[in-house]
């Protein structure tokens, strides 16, 4: 018997999986947030020296605020105070001659900087004054986060595997929200960076362990809508997020409110069913046949599941089903082994290009919290018409076509001049909106690609690429202050190529979740290939057509 026949006659998109994905989208509600927090927590508000140590002294007298910054603080070329400097002593003379202050003697800050308190009231850099030559480290608190998710995707991928999706779903809510939680008590940078590191680590199994167990819960013909239904969480998280950062300008009360969906993602856990195609493919037919049971009941299908006995689920699982897998069964056979390359490759290109261009809200001239908005809400409608595309041209060509619209985008605006901020900013728009598509399209094709036996360690390790992509986005936005387009260029790159490499995947619509390494590999005894290009599967004396 086929798993795939078994969800369809009791409801492969019911009130069951309905409640899944509700509860899912729950949990994943919270990863934008947290993924780009760094956005708003390690901001640089408009800074200047601390002079309040000499007017302590009596040197400044009744001069006025703005006088006193004259004297004490070099001017830059648009007239706001130097950033990192002051001069080594008061230059009086400014006030009555408005020569030039370029050649006067100048110093780095003595005491400290004061900060401009209106649009945040705390930030990692006014914590611990990540300013001036310290200032590389508000993109160091991004990339070590993400460090964290690049090795967190791969322990959840391989753990999931091994214990089962249920169970380290539980895991990442605790001790993601645990974690996170610690780090606003942080008394030091290196202190909070460590908890931000183990904070990402942890908080990716919800993603890695919510997508594939949503996948594997539904029949063939509503994966594309459970896997675009539940990344709308993506949209709307992201989307909330300039409206938490908006109201909330303390970089710890922010970190709390976009923490605290988890406290009732851990409540309703424990409705969240296993895997029951885990279960069976581990030779646990048991306790598949219990999970089965719900479904059905809660589907109003329980006729269908009382004629199926625990033994027959059996026969659905291969004898290799009781072997334990690892990353390394993705490379011992040729044709995983080439799968691995291609998804690997499109997961570093993409998530490359999605945060280099979902990080950078500063950089078009427009407030930061519009332009977040923006880029969340661009998500929607990208997201609408990636579903659209999956069934009339398939998963290749959505993906492969997604990437050369992002790249082309990404071309167009190297070549906006930078004064033409509303230009430059649709253009950005336009390119997040085909970026996220392609993201989207990729997360759902790479998990109807691996079989069920090495699907959670393919997603592992396709996250793992992905998120070490992510780590080097901000890295590549830092590459503007040798060329202004030398990031835009970049990003583009690593989009055309990774539209060139989707066009070497095969086409997964319409076609059953391989099950084994055989099923992949072709070597499997699930059916003939007839000359139409599909696979016959004989199934309790009848045949059962599966696109391949």
């Amino acid at each position: 018997m086929k798993f795939e026949d078994l969800i369809t006659e009791i409801n492969g998109f019911g009130r069951f999986q309905k409640m899944i994905l509700c509860i899912s989208f729950v949990g994943r509600f919270t990863l934008p947030c947290h993924f780009l927090l760094s956005n708003f927590i390690a901001a640089i508000p408009s800074h200047h020296c601390d002079i309040s140590s000499l007017d302590a002294e009596g040197i400044f007298g009744n001069l006025s605020r703005e006088q006193k910054l004259t004297v004490s603080i070099p001017a830059q070329d648009d007239g706001t105070p130097a950033s990192c400097h002051m001069f080594s002593y008061p230059q009086f003379h400014l006030l009555t001659n408005s020569s030039s202050s370029s050649e006067l003697p100048v110093v780095q800050c003595q005491n400290g900087w004061e900060y401009d308190n209106s649009t945040f009231i705390s930030t990692l850099a006014t914590q611990w004054d990540l300013v001036c030559d310290k200032k590389g480290l508000n993109k160091a608190v991004t990339t070590i986060f993400f460090v964290g998710v690049m090795f967190g995707a791969a322990f959840f991928g391989g753990t999931s595997d091994r214990f089962g999706r249920k169970p380290m779903l539980l895991v990442s809510y605790i001790s993601g929200m645990a974690f996170t939680l610690a780090s606003i008590f942080s008394t030091s940078f290196i202190m909070f960076a460590v908890l931000r590191f183990f904070s990402g680590f942890t908080i990716t199994g919800i993603v890695i362990v919510s997508v594939v167990l949503n996948v594997e819960w539904v029949d063939i013909q509503h994966r594309r809508l459970v896997c675009i239904t539940g990344s709308m969480a993506w949209a709307v998280g992201s989307t909330s997020l300039s409206l938490f950062a908006f109201c909330i300008r303390d970089w710890r009360w922010l970190t709390v409110a976009v923490t605290s969906p988890l406290l009732l993602s851990t409540v309703l856990w424990w409705w969240v069913p296993e895997s029951a195609r885990w279960l069976i493919a581990n030779g646990r037919a048991e306790k598949a046949h219990y999970y089965l049971h719900k479904c059905a009941v809660m589907n109003r299908k329980e006729e269908v599941i009382s004629r199926i006995k625990p033994e027959a689920l059996s026969i659905i699982a291969s004898d290799e089903g009781k072997k334990n897998y690892s990353y390394l069964d993705l490379v011992r056979t040729p044709k995983l082994r080439r799968l691995a390359l291609l998804t690997g490759t499109i997961w570093f290109c993409v998530a490359t290009m999605t945060y280099g261009i979902s990080l950078n809200i500063t950089g078009f001239g427009l407030n930061m919290y519009l332009t977040q908005f923006v880029y969340g809400a661009i998500e929607v409608p990208s997201k609408l018409i990636v579903y659209y595309l999956l069934e009339k041209i398939g998963r290749r060509k959505t993906e492969a076509g997604a990437q050369l619209l992002a790249g082309i985008s990404l071309m167009i605006n190297i070549f906006i001049p930078k004064d033409q901020w509303v230009g430059r900013t649709v253009v950005a728009v336009l390119g997040k909106g085909f970026a996220v598509a392609a993201f989207c399209t990729i997360v759902l094709y790479s998990s109807e690609l691996y079989p069920t036996v090495l699907r959670q360690n393919g997603m592992g390790y396709n996250s793992f690429l992905g998120r070490l992509g992510v780590c080097l986005a901000p890295l590549v936005l830092l590459l503007d202050s040798f060329w202004g387009h030398f990031s835009q260029t970049i990003l583009c790159s690593v989009a055309l190529i990774a539209s060139v490499v989707a066009w070497q995947l095969p086409e997964t619509r319409d076609r059953c979740l391989p099950e084994t390494i055989e099923d992949v590999e072709g070597t499997g005894n699930i059916g003939t290939k007839t000359d139409v290009g599909v696979f016959n599967l004989k199934e309790s004396g009848k045949f059962i057509l599966c696109f391949h």
